[in-house]
């Protein structure tokens, strides 16, 4: 995740360069059930309005919490499918904030109404995103039903009303882009603290003159507008945080976005991002699916790490006999084309290697959803380029339920 919001704040009031300190364990997002009320046309974890076989038990559940909580695990962000379809959501909520887990939830939103907000509200959840493809029709579309984004919104609305930190989670799409204006006017209108944007994760446009690209001009307007955006709420000191993710270019296109408005503040910001590092994948974010299955994140879901009902996450996470695991916790990592030739590695981290291994089969690829040109890149000469398959499954996904 990309906190827009925090790196624009450096920018309008910089703070001293303070050592790096690593979190103590990876987010951990968990989707606890596949089942789902809506069947979206960019569903990553391909959910139904049907149960799946398999799925942990409260028991299992609990018991990798414990596992998890010594190993130092900081957050839990409990997804699905849609989670609140899950009986036990609320034991496993509560039984998280017992624990001391930051735990997040996110969800599709229709099914908060009158009936469960006091529920929810009783869980203390820290944050709670409620996603959002666009304005009414957009939505509905996206989510095949009608009525989605009416009842999504009333589920923001109660959220809000009840003291809960709520957010709007936005997947960007050629599809959808034109309703990003629309979507951060009704942030402001309803009152809501948070924006998160997400790129999809799709295979790619091409590797050369991504400024003249269609998908990667839709991509560079929309950034351009959430941190128009974000610097208009840092100026006027207004508590709204925009953040972004899967698309960890965003910190290098931040940069030249600083460069060109203040110039003075590049270096400061420059170690800024070059301390975040950018895609922790492998790293400081973890996925379990409904069964228990362990991945480097949520769009890793062809690729299982290990299952917790066979060895506890600690172990699997540690394991790197895995070739995967083991070349995401390398460091640097290893990877090729215009992502190893990057001036700006350090910042950005080579990206969501999902994205290379979905378009060529390789995980150290160049990430094809990189929307910055090589100039923009540093890249002096030729490098060695993508070679695309003839064809790689690429799951359309959004970044949450």
């Amino acid at each position: 995740m990309f906190r827009v919001t925090q790196y624009l704040q450096e920018v309008h009031n910089p703070t001293p360069l303070a050592p790096k300190r690593n979190p103590p364990g990876p987010v951990v997002i968990w989707n606890l059930v596949r089942r789902c009320n809506l069947a979206c046309q960019h569903c990553y974890s391909i959910s139904a309005d049907i149960d799946f076989p398999g799925e942990l038990t409260t028991a299992e559940i609990f018991r990798t919490m414990d596992d998890l909580k010594a190993f130092g695990v900081p957050v839990l962000i409990l997804s699905g499918g849609e989670p609140l379809l899950r009986p036990d959501i609320y034991a496993i909520a509560h039984r998280a904030k017992a624990m001391g887990f930051y735990v997040g939830l996110s969800t599709n939103g229709t099914l908060i109404d009158g009936g469960n907000i006091a529920s929810i509200s009783g869980v203390g959840f820290d944050y709670v995103g409620i996603s959002l493809d666009g304005l009414a029709a957009t939505h509905d579309r996206f989510r095949r039903k009608a009525g989605a984004f009416n009842a999504s919104l009333a589920g923001v609305r109660l959220c809000r009303d009840a003291g809960i930190k709520v957010g709007l989670r936005f997947t960007l799409t050629q599809d959808n882009a034109h309703d990003l204006p629309g979507m951060l006017e009704l942030m402001e209108a309803e009152r809501v603290s948070k924006f998160y944007l997400s790129h999809l994760n799709y295979g790619g446009r091409g590797n050369i003159n991504r400024k003249t690209d269609a998908v990667f001009q839709t991509t560079r307007r929309a950034m351009d507008l959430v941190f128009e955006t974000a610097w208009k709420h840092v100026v006027a000191g207004r508590p709204r945080e925009f953040v972004t993710g899967n698309n960890d270019a965003d910190g290098v296109y931040l940069l030249h976005w600083v460069r060109s408005r203040f110039p003075e503040r590049e270096a400061h910001l420059r170690a800024r991002l070059a301390q975040w590092g950018g895609n922790s994948s492998g790293v400081n974010i973890a996925n379990i699916d409904n069964l228990g299955d362990v991945h480097p994140d949520t769009f890793w879901w062809d690729y299982r790490l290990g299952n917790v009902g066979e060895r506890p996450f600690s172990a699997i996470w540690q394991d790197t006999s895995d070739p995967l695991l083991a070349g995401m916790k390398a460091v640097p990592r290893k990877v090729k084309g215009r992502c190893g030739a990057c001036s700006h590695f350090d910042i950005c981290g080579g990206n969501t290697r999902v994205r290379a291994w979905q378009l060529t089969g390789d995980a150290w690829a160049e990430d094809p959803g990189c929307y910055l040109d090589d100039d923009e890149l540093g890249i002096a000469g030729d490098c060695e380029r993508v070679a695309r398959k003839p064809y790689i499954r690429v799951r359309r996904a959004d970044a949450t339920a």
